[in-house]
């Protein structure tokens, strides 16, 4: 195989719950109009493997393993990592899709340069999302958590992962929140090469793993925090995850939490929205749910 087009292996995660889903992920893996060989490695993650769905076609396996670590989506996607033999690791969730050229359009420009440990693309839901530049850095995702480099658009060097920069972070609350905090260390590592084309599609629907977790996803942005000091350098950055910890707290009616949060994320930046919307519920003049009703009204997240 030619150098310019080497080995891909795509890491897709499944609890087992969306079989249709599932396939239709793997359809588009197979369907890449990249000329080098893919191998989609399914990881099944506390359920069983659903053998119907692998394929020994030599250019484009379709090859199993099961969550040999800790039980949530950074153990499952460690798992895949562990399982790939190559050196070009990519990632598809099993409730999103690839268009035909994602790999032909990041692998040349990855490869040009190899101190980047992951690549990015833009990505399509209820909307496009394209992030506007030729790199992602540290400071940019100190910033904002980037919702134009999902998961499902990750090009690895395997390499890197299991050296230097490291796999994804098992030690998050219940592995909330991994796919950001990876995107942190790859961008702290080397700026990472973003592919402005809409390369990934992610269909609206209903049956996230986390939502309605409050608790355990405030649990997830403080942790973050705690972990990165580097938020503090960018006040807008800090305001926005401050921000997130107080609004998730007050949907779990930790209210004496909530308002800790809501506090420092107004001194940071008294521009941040969530710290409002967190007093609005702690004060009991709206309730969460309403709130969240305006929020998935206007389709954007919180």
């Amino acid at each position: 195989m030619s150098e310019s087009w080497p080995p891909v292996s795509v890491v897709v995660c499944t609890t087992g719950n969306r079989p249709d889903m599932l396939r239709a992920a793997l359809k588009s893996i197979a369907g890449q109009d990249y000329p080098g060989d893919v191998t989609a490695i399914v990881v099944f993650d506390r359920c069983e493997p659903d053998l119907a769905v692998l394929s020994d076609d030599p250019h484009r396996r379709v090859t199993w393993t099961s969550n040999t670590r800790v039980p949530n989506v950074a153990g499952s996607r460690n798992s895949g990592i562990m399982a790939a033999t190559t050196d070009l690791v990519a990632f598809c969730d099993d409730d999103n899709t690839w268009r035909p050229g994602k790999l032909r359009a990041q692998v040349p420009g990855f490869l040009a340069e190899p101190d980047a440990a992951l690549a990015s693309c833009g990505m399509v839901s209820t909307q496009e999302r394209i992030f506007p530049g030729d790199h992602i850095t540290f400071a940019d995702l100190l910033r904002s958590r980037l919702p134009s480099a999902t998961t499902s658009s990750f090009l690895l060097r395997r390499p890197l992962l299991l050296g230097p920069v490291g796999l994804f972070s098992e030690e998050i609350p219940r592995g909330f929140a991994e796919d950001y905090e990876l995107l942190l260390r790859a961008a702290r590592h080397a700026p990472i090469p973003y592919v402005q084309q809409v390369l990934v599609e992610v269909p609206p629907h209903e049956g996230s793993h986390f939502y309605g977790r409050w608790q355990m996803i405030a649990d997830s942005h403080e942790w973050l925090l705690t972990h990165y000091p580097e938020f503090r350098r960018t006040r807008r950055g800090y305001a926005r995850l401050a921000g997130q910890v107080a609004f998730e707290s007050s949907i779990a009616r930790n209210w004496r939490r909530s308002l800790r949060w809501t506090r420092r994320a107004f001194l940071a930046s008294p521009l941040e929205p969530r710290t409002y919307a967190a007093l609005a519920i702690c004060s009991r003049v709206v309730t969460g749910e309403w709130v969240l009703r305006q929020i998935q009204a206007r389709g954007s997240g919180t």
